[in-house]
C-alpha cells in the first residue's frame, strides 16, 4: 500500500485527539481506510483507559466554581505533576466543578457522576476515558463536595494544588480571603472543637496519657497534664482556634479577628492534592531502564 500521509495523520488526529503516533499506526493497520482507523482507535483507547486504571493517581489538580449559591469544589488526580499542568486536563477538571455545581441532585456521588451527561453528549465517564486515551495516564476523580451558601462565597486557589471554598456570614471581601488564605497556609481539621472528630480527640489523649505516665507524676497531676495537652491540640486544629495568621499581636485568634469583622464562618472546605494518598517512589536508575525497556518493546 502507498505510504501514510502527514494529511491523513494529522485528519485523524483532529477527529480522535488520540496522540500522533497512534493515529499513524492505526492509519497503517487500516490500509489507509479512515473509518477504519477510527474504529482501531477507539478500541484501542479504550484499552489502554482499562490498562492504566490501577496505577497510583496522587498528583492532580484542584478547582472551584460557585453558581449563583451554590459552590462545589473537586479533587481530580492523575499520575505526574507534567499531565497536573496539560491544558486538557486542567480544562477537564474546571469543568467538571462548573457541571457538578449546576446539578440539582441531593445524592450526588462520585458514582452516579460518571453518568451524567457532559459533553457533546457524552457522559462524565466517557469524556475521562477518552482523555485517559489522550494523555496516557491513569485519571480518577477522587472527591468533591457541594456547598449552598448561607451567606458568601469565597474562594483562594493556591495554584492547583490546594484550594478553600469558605462560606461567610458579614465581613468584608478582604476578611473572607484573608480567612481563606489563613485556612489554606494553617490547615485546620475543623471550624470548631465540636467538629473535630472523635477519634483524632481520643488518640492525642492516648499519646498524651502515655507521655505523662512516664514523668512518674501523681494521677491527679497527670490528668491535669493531659487535659492541657488535648486542649493545646484542638486549638491547633480547630480554625476558630488558631492563631490568626496575620495577627499583629501574634495572640489574636481566628474567632477573636472574625468577632472584630463582624463575621461569622459558616463553613469552609479544604482540598490539598494527594493528601493521604500513597506517592509513587522509583528508583532514578529503575525508572530509566523501565522507558528504556518500554522504547524496545
Amino acid at each position: 500500500m502507498s505510504q501514510i500521509k502527514a494529511s491523513e495523520v494529522k485528519a485523524l488526529r483532529e477527529k480522535t485527539d488520540a496522540p500522533m503516533m497512534e493515529c499513524k499506526k492505526a492509519l497503517a493497520e487500516a490500509q489507509g481506510n479512515f473509518e477504519k482507523a477510527e474504529e482501531i482507535l477507539r478500541v484501542k483507547l479504550g484499552s489502554k483507559a482499562s490498562k492504566t486504571a490501577s496505577r497510583i493517581t496522587a498528583e492532580g489538580a484542584i478547582a472551584i466554581n460557585v453558581t449563583d449559591s451554590v459552590g462545589c469544589i473537586i479533587e481530580v488526580n492523575c499520575e505526574t505533576d507534567f499531565v497536573a499542568k496539560n491544558d486538557d486536563f486542567l480544562n477537564f477538571v474546571r469543568d467538571l466543578s462548573k457541571l457538578i455545581s449546576q446539578i440539582k441532585e441531593a445524592n450526588l456521588n462520585i458514582q452516579s457522576l460518571k453518568g451524567v451527561k457532559f459533553e457533546n453528549d457524552k457522559s462524565v465517564e466517557d469524556v475521562r476515558s477518552h482523555l485517559i486515551g489522550k494523555i496516557g495516564e491513569n485519571i480518577s476523580i477522587r472527591r468533591f463536595n457541594v456547598m449552598k451558601a448561607s451567606g458568601t462565597f469565597h474562594v483562594y486557589l493556591h495554584g492547583t494544588k490546594i484550594g478553600v471554598l469558605l462560606d461567610l456570614v458579614g465581613g468584608s471581601g478582604e476578611v473572607g480571603k484573608d480567612v481563606a488564605m489563613h485556612i489554606a497556609a494553617m490547615k485546620p481539621k475543623a471550624l470548631d472543637v465540636a467538629d473535630i472528630d472523635k477519634n483524632l480527640i481520643e488518640k492525642e489523649q492516648r499519646v498524651a496519657r502515655e507521655k505523662a505516665v512516664k514523668t512518674g507524676k501523681p494521677p491527679e497531676i497527670i490528668e491535669k497534664m493531659v487535659a492541657g495537652a488535648v486542649n493545646k491540640y484542638v486549638k491547633e486544629v480547630s480554625l476558630l482556634g488558631q492563631v490568626f495568621v496575620k495577627a499583629d499581636d501574634g495572640k489574636q485568634t481566628v474567632a477573636e479577628y472574625l468577632k472584630s469583622a463582624g463575621a461569622t464562618v459558616k463553613a469552609f472546605r479544604l482540598f490539598v492534592v494527594g493528601e493521604g494518598l500513597e506517592k509513587k517512589s522509583e528508583n532514578f536508575a529503575d525508572e530509566v531502564a523501565a522507558t528504556q525497556a518500554a522504547s524496545r518493546a
